[in-house]
C-alpha cells in the first residue's frame, strides 16, 4: 500500500498534518459527509513528497532529505508486498518512551496502549483504468479504524485505498451511524514510491533504539515546527523474504501522531508482523473501490481541512 502510509497515508499512512474538521463538533456531524460542499481540488495535502509533490520545489530540493556522511544507504520497498501488522494506540507514558517500538512495546506497560490489527497491500506497478497516476496501496483496519479522526470510539472496520493518484476511504457494516460506505479522500494522494524514504530524514537518535537493530526516519522539519510525528523504521540488516527468498531490509514499523481531541491517540505505531514480497490479488484489494463506491458522484470525505 498507507493506504496510508496509506496514512498521512500520510493518511494511508496517517494525515496527521491536517486539522480535523470535526475536532470541536459532535460525531453526529458525520451525517453531512455526503452533502459536503468542499471543493475536491482543495483536498491535496503536503506530505513532503511521500504522497504528493505539494510544497516541494527546487528551492527545497523537491523535498528530498539530506544524507550525512556515515548515514546508512536508503532502504527500498519491494515492488509488490503484503503485510499484516499490529497497531498500538499509545495514550500515556509516551513522552519519555518514543517510537520506534518493539512488538509489544518493551518500554511501555500494557496499560499504556490498546492493540488492534490490520493488513497492508502494495503494488508499485498497478495502473488504474483512468491512467491517472501509478501504483496501488490498501491499508485495512480490522474492527478498529485508524485513530486520526476526531471520533471517540474508533471500533469500526475501515480501509484506505490509493489507486494511482486518487485515494478513497471505505467503511463496512460496523461503521458509525450516517458514515458513508465510500468517500473520495483526495484526487492526489498516491502510494509511497519504492524509494519514498528519501523524503524523510535519517534519525540517528531513534536508530539507536531497539539495540541499534533498525534504521529510523522521520519528517524532522515538521517536528521542528512543533508539528506531528511521521516516521518509518526498517531493519538494519537484510534478511530473506518469506515469499520470494530475496534479501532486503524489511520494514519494521510505521509510527505517527494520531488525534488527541477525541480519539486519545497521541502516538500510533503499526508494527509489521508478516512482511512478504507477494503480489496482492486485485479481486480482494483494488477492486473494492469499484465494488463499494458509486460510479458517479462519489461523496467527498470531510475528514480534515487543510492548513
Amino acid at each position: 500500500m498507507k493506504i496510508v502510509h496509506y496514512c498521512l497515508i500520510l493518511i494511508i499512512s496517517g494525515s496527521q498534518i491536517l486539522i480535523p474538521l470535526f475536532a470541536n463538533e459532535p460525531v453526529d456531524i458525520l451525517k453531512s459527509w455526503a452533502q459536503s460542499p468542499q471543493n475536491i481540488s482543495d483536498a491535496v495535502y503536503p506530505t513532503n513528497g511521500v504522497h504528493s509533490s505539494k510544497g516541494c520545489y527546487a528551492s527545497n530540493n523537491h523535498c528530498i532529505a539530506k544524507r550525512n556522511k556515515g548515514d546508512p544507504s536508503d532502504p527500498l520497498f519491494p515492488s509488490q508486498w503484503i503485510s499484516d501488522w499490529t497497531m498500538f494506540r499509545v495514550f500515556q507514558n509516551y513522552e519519555n518512551n518514543p517510537p520506534p517500538y518493539t512488538n509489544p512495546p518493551a518500554t511501555l506497560s500494557s496499560q499504556d496502549y490498546t492493540v488492534s490489527f490490520g493488513t497492508t497491500y502494495y503494488d508499485a506497478n498497478y495502473m488504474p483504468e483512468d491512467k491517472d497516476g501509478k501504483g496501488a496501496m490498501l491499508e485495512h483496519y480490522n474492527e478498529y479504524c485508524l485513530p486520526i479522526f476526531p471520533i471517540k470510539d474508533n471500533a469500526y472496520t475501515c480501509s484506505f485505498i490509493s489507486l494511482g493518484n486518487k485515494a478513497y476511504f471505505l467503511t463496512y457494516d460496523d461503521r458509525p451511524k450516517n458514515m458513508p460506505q465510500c468517500c473520495l479522500f483526495s484526487p492526489l494522494n498516491h502510494p509511497p514510491r519504492q524509494d519514498f524514504i528519501k523524503h524523510l530524514d535519517y534519525s540517528k537518535e531513534r536508530s539507536q533504539q531497539l539495540n541499534g537493530s533498525i534504521q529510523a526516519y522521520v519528517w524532522q522539519a515538521m517536528l521542528d515546527k512543533g508539528g506531528p510525528l511521521f516516521g518509518y523504521a526498517f531493519n538494519r540488516e537484510a534478511s530473506p523474504d518469506a515469499y520470494s527468498s530475496s534479501w532486503y531490509r524489511h520494514p519494521q514499523s510505521f509510527f505517527f501522531s494520531g488525534d488527541t481531541t477525541q480519539a486519545n491517540a497521541p502516538i500510533v505505531s503499526q508494527n509489521y508482523t508478516s512482511f512478504r514480497a507477494e503480489k496482492p490479488q486485485a479481486a480482494l484489494t483494488w477492486d473494492k473501490v469499484a465494488q463499494m463506491c458509486p460510479k458517479d458522484n462519489i461523496p467527498i470525505c470531510q475528514l480534515f481541512k487543510g492548513q
